[in-house]
């Protein structure tokens, strides 16, 4: 029998013997490979033994295994032939009782604690008062998102998107991370309304099933959202990290619709008180501005008073204008008379004389001057084509078409190149003398 026909005995033997089988202990040397794949050793007080778990079954656990924790494995117990060692190979792994799970939890809380993931710097000051939508990450088919969504509806109708989730079990810590994460990256104005709020909430149940809010994606999702989150996991004594990492936590889920949204009722009644107040205040003030109008008004001056003294000056004004226009025409009336008698008759009469004389000297003078006068002489006026007088005889010539101006009118001309004068038209010839009355046609023979 060679070495590998021993291996593969005793492998047949373990895993023929065992089966699938359920080992408790506690994980040390945890080790998980670039592959996927997750290594450690279970152990008690007096034993240990390899565990190997593969990449699609470690993706799916429900917490992350550390050194320490107190888990139960199922699988089935082989044989690894190349280093002659026995090994289980682990199917699923679960937390052993809650007193391990707390410890998990505190070592959980400590860690992400210290990265700051729980700081009160990284949370908002306050909720939206009212959140046009809200995002509900939960199931869709328990008595939870039935709860919100009728104390939504009773307090205040909002626009409500639920992101349907498992809230516990495998893969329930994913998918809730993922729904979270969603929310957040849904832009403002896009086809699927952006929430204000964002409500993160489950039923109560015991640790086991409320794991799923302890897992580290689901609390870093909580932590990175963008959103105001509140945390409504369990009843009011449960806690887990997700309400740690909450900018705020609700004792239930139907608390969290009343921290979400107001009373629309009580809102009215508030507008309402207010309103009344805001009116009473203003009547108030309306009423003592008055009352101020009124007093201030008694110790102003009547009319008359204020008028009287400006009438009186408005008259005296007048009276002294009055005064001053006849002394005016006083003195001018003086001045005129003043004048009127230094003026002599005879002289202006003297002057009017020469100047009637020289005026009648002008008027003969351009008589003699006018050449219509001249025309009625014999004289004549030529001018050209244009109208221009010509004076010489080359400016006849050249003219050449000229009119002769005389006094009762006009007479065209042409003017002969060579200054000779124009030949005389023929005279027509006579006509023959009538034949004498009385002689017959016996004279032609």
């Amino acid at each position: 029998m060679t070495v590998s026909q021993l291996s593969a005995a005793i492998k047949r033997a373990v895993e023929d013997g065992f089966g699938r089988i359920r080992v408790r202990g506690e994980l040390s040397g945890t080790k998980r490979a670039a592959s996927g794949h997750f290594y450690a050793c279970l152990k008690d007080d007096n034993a240990l033994i390899d565990m190997v778990m593969w990449k699609g079954q470690a993706g799916r656990l429900a917490f992350r295994p550390e050194d320490g924790i107190e888990v139960i494995a199922t699988g089935k117990l082989t044989t690894y032939p190349g280093r002659s060692k026995y090994q289980l190979v682990v199917e699923s792994l679960e937390v052993a009782g809650e007193g391990a799970l707390m410890l998990l939890f505190e070592k959980l809380k400590a860690r992400l604690g210290a990265e700051g993931l729980f700081d009160r710097e990284r949370k908002y000051d306050r909720l939206p008062f009212l959140p046009r939508t809200i995002g509900v990450v939960t199931s869709p088919t328990g008595a939870v998102i039935r709860d919100i969504l009728h104390r939504l509806a009773d307090r205040c109708p909002t626009h409500v998107i639920v992101w349907p989730v498992l809230v516990q079990g495998e893969g329930a810590a994913a998918q809730v991370a993922a729904a979270i994460r969603g929310f957040d990256a849904l832009e403002p104005g896009g086809p699927i309304p952006r929430p204000d709020l964002v409500i993160v909430a489950r039923g109560g149940g015991s640790i086991e099933d409320l794991w799923a809010f302890n897992e580290e994606v689901v609390v870093r999702a909580i932590a990175d959202c963008r959103i105001p989150t509140i945390s409504a996991v369990g009843h009011e004594t449960d806690v887990t990290l997700a309400d740690y990492a909450a900018d705020v936590r609700a004792p239930t889920p139907t608390a969290a619709a009343e921290m979400a949204v107001p009373v629309r009722a009580e809102l009215m009644t508030q507008l309402a008180t207010w309103r009344g107040r805001m009116l009473g205040a203003a009547n108030r003030h309306q009423g003592l501005a008055g009352e101020r109008l009124t007093a201030l008004a008694r110790h102003l001056p009547r009319r008359e008073a204020l008028y009287a003294p400006q009438r009186q000056r408005l008259d005296d004004a007048g009276d002294r204008l009055d005064r001053c226009q006849r002394h005016r025409l006083a003195v001018v009336a003086e001045r005129l008379a003043s004048r009127s008698a230094a003026l002599r008759p005879a002289l202006l009469a003297r002057a009017w004389d020469r100047d009637r004389a020289r005026l009648s000297g002008l008027a003969r003078l351009l008589a003699s001057l006018d050449p219509r006068a001249l025309l009625s002489r014999g004289y004549a006026m030529v001018r050209d084509a244009g109208g221009t007088i010509v004076t010489t005889a080359a400016g006849a010539r050249a003219a050449g078409h000229l009119r002769l101006q005389f006094a009762d009118g006009e007479v065209p001309v042409q003017a002969a190149a060579d200054g000779t004068p124009p030949t005389p038209a023929p005279k027509p010839a006579r006509k023959p003398p009538l034949a004498a009355p009385g002689r017959g046609q016996g004279e032609l023979f």
